[in-house]
């Protein structure tokens, strides 16, 4: 596809896919906004260059080019390329996820032009996210999960043959019915916990079950670097030496790349509910788009 941009950044833009993942865009940068950029950078350079024989800001132009030619063609390429590469970003709707990477740049008869390769959002076909079925189980404790937690905690504490009454005052509890109530709610509260992940869990999971896409290589690889890291601390508290965490880098991305994936393709997929419910992508974008996908599901209980 190619388009072209009016006015003082007159430019033509033509961008195609080279894979599922990759655009390129060669871009080119009219005369017109070219000169108004040397028109620029060597009136600046006039005020700030040295000349001999001239006092500062009063050498005329073509003295300034026989001198800084080269500086003034580095400083215009260096000031148009981000310029009009996001402007071609924006005009194509294009998602940009790395850094481009520039190629071919050449400026000639006052006109400039260049490649862009850059990776892009994958296309993400979105089904129906609303509405989906969440199962839920009605949380309950039982008698004998209380007994197991308390049986837990006497062990923990090396409770020996004291009598329960003195075992939940040790504990800070006036009687063994306050000690039962304390256990009881905390069991609650974990298995309450527990459900709410697994709610959230199995729904991204049915939304991503449903999808096709590749995962941005760039994305991946930066998340697998992240998750290596973090076992790698997790190794080094343990008392690992640097040399065993160091042997064990492969296997250990290996074993976390199907996670880094998840993780990335779980990103893309919430990122773009944000983006079509015009929910904010700030720091919290992930945790606002499970709280809307909560609240549109169809709740089920077992």
């Amino acid at each position: 596809m190619t388009s072209e941009m009016s006015g003082a950044h007159y430019m033509k833009v033509e961008a195609k896919k080279i894979d599922a993942g990759k655009v390129q865009l060669k871009i080119e940068v009219s005369a017109e906004t070219v000169k108004q950029k040397f028109d620029q950078v060597y009136e600046k350079l006039g005020k700030e260059a040295k000349i001999p024989g001239f006092r500062p800001g009063k050498a005329p132009r073509d003295v300034l080019e026989k001198h800084h030619s080269r500086l003034a063609r580095e400083e215009v390429i260096k000031n148009l390329i981000p310029q009009a590469y996001k402007e071609s970003l924006e005009k194509e709707k294009i998602s940009a996820i790395e850094l481009p990477e520039i190629s071919e740049v050449k400026l000639e008869s006052n006109i400039l032009s260049f490649k862009a390769t850059v990776e892009v959002k994958p296309e993400i076909a979105l089904k129906d996210y609303k509405k989906i079925k969440l199962k839920y189980k009605k949380v309950t404790v039982s008698p004998d999960e209380i007994e197991k937690a308390l049986d837990n905690l006497k062990e923990t504490h090396k409770a020996q043959g004291a009598s329960d009454e003195k075992f939940s005052r040790s504990l800070g509890y006036p009687t063994v019915l306050a000690m039962h109530a304390s256990v009881e709610r905390q069991l609650f509260v974990q298995k309450e916990n527990d459900g709410r992940y697994h709610l959230q869990e199995g729904l991204i999971k049915e939304i991503l079950d449903n999808l096709k896409f590749k995962t941005p290589q760039s994305l991946l690889e930066r998340r697998l670097q992240e998750l290596v890291h973090q076992a790698k601390v997790q190794l080094a508290a343990r008392g690992m030496s640097k040399e065993q965490i160091d042997s064990q880098e492969d296997a250990l991305k290996k074993e976390l790349y199907p996670e880094a994936d998840s993780q990335v393709k779980t990103y893309l997929v919430l990122d773009e509910i944000a983006r079509r419910e015009n929910i904010p992508e700030d720091e919290h974008m992930s945790q606002k788009v499970i709280e809307f996908l909560l609240r549109e599901a169809d709740w089920v209980e077992e």
